[in-house]
């Protein structure tokens, strides 16, 4: 009976059809999951805890991609894989991944004092994180985003704009939208954002763009229906931005979506620069210039590092990713 369950290989094709055939005619689905991982302590499945939301995650492309990434990375393996909702905290309750049936944890784009990530150490369970926190004894696998935001700004200064208009998806877990303070600023959590709004802040200094004049909208998620909102809040200032930087495709695409309910023309009236480079910037209305990160990668790294400590590797040194500025119809030098 264990054989013909657990390791096919060593019956006979029929002597194992018949012990199945059996089994069914008495009821017997096989054994049972739960009770096969308390008895071996092992339940092979990967937890992937979110920051926000199933709804919200599964709007955001970037996200899908990357997800997608791992799954195909981790299928075929005989592990399974477990979602963990964020709430306001920007992760999962910590009584969700105390009692998740997992055997290694992959954190994604966390904020730096996430509850979950506790509950994680207090089980003593490996962490794979992608993109943020930093956290001493897990694998990680990121981007240069400080890099990428620099290249976008980079690229707008040398078009000749000098009033620029920034969009960032959350700064702090607390999910408010709106604009930004300095206070606000100096001290954020999540690490993407802070390397992000960093990037463009430090390369529009480097280029005569004083930071504190550069208006700074915070969406609390990446959601083109908030880019179009904090976009109309920045495209109707005075004086108008001539540019707007978008820490996310999604971001970017709502603010498309702005400039168009003030009547004004992208590129001529206002350059909008993203930042993922999601299929949908291919084909947007114009096209999107926008900083690419290889998602599906990311992803795959990180499944081949859960896979790597499932089977009691060390976490080897972070994985950081190239990014390169994709130029498109979105962006004109400054008239």
């Amino acid at each position: 009976m264990s054989n013909a369950y657990n390791r096919p290989d060593q019956l006979s094709s029929s002597l194992r059809e018949r012990i199945l055939e059996t089994a069914r005619s008495l009821g017997y689905a096989g054994p049972d999951p739960v009770a096969r991982s308390l008895a071996t302590r092992s339940s092979a499945a990967v937890g992937f805890m979110l920051p926000q939301g199933l709804s919200g995650a599964f709007s955001d492309p970037a996200l899908s991609i990357v997800l997608d990434g791992l799954a195909s990375t981790v299928d075929g393996h005989d592990h399974s894989l477990v979602l963990m909702p964020g709430d306001s905290t920007g992760g999962p309750r910590p009584s969700i991944v105390s009692r998740a049936q997992a055997d290694v944890m992959v954190a994604y784009s966390l904020p730096d004092s996430a509850p979950a990530l506790d509950a994680v150490a207090a089980r003593g369970l490996p962490l794979v994180v992608i993109d943020q926190p930093v956290l001493p004894g897990s694998a990680r696998v990121e981007v240069q985003d400080h890099l990428g935001a620099s290249l976008a700004a980079s690229f707008l200064l040398e078009l000749g704009h000098s009033s620029f208009g920034i969009l960032t998806f959350s700064l702090h877990p607390d999910g408010v939208s709106g604009p930004v303070s300095h206070e606000r600023r100096s001290a954020v959590p999540f690490r993407v954002s802070r390397d992000r709004l960093g990037g463009y802040l430090d390369t529009l200094a480097k280029g005569g763009v004083q930071p504190d004049n550069v208006p700074v909208w915070e969406a609390r998620g990446s959601d083109r229906e908030l880019g179009r909102l904090g976009a109309r809040w920045l495209l109707t200032r005075t004086p108008r931005p001539s540019a707007l930087l978008c820490a996310s495709d999604q971001l970017a695409f709502g603010a498309l979506q702005a400039a168009r309910d003030l009547a004004l023309t992208v590129p001529r009236d206002v350059s909008v620069v993203g930042f993922d480079d999601v299929p949908e910037a291919t084909y947007s209305d114009p096209p999107l210039t926008t900083v690419r990160q290889p998602l599906a990668e990311k992803g795959r790294r990180a499944g081949e590092l859960a896979l790597k400590l499932l089977a009691g590797g060390r976490p080897p040194r972070p994985t950081r990713l190239d990014v390169s500025l994709v130029q498109r119809a979105s962006t004109a030098p400054r008239t």
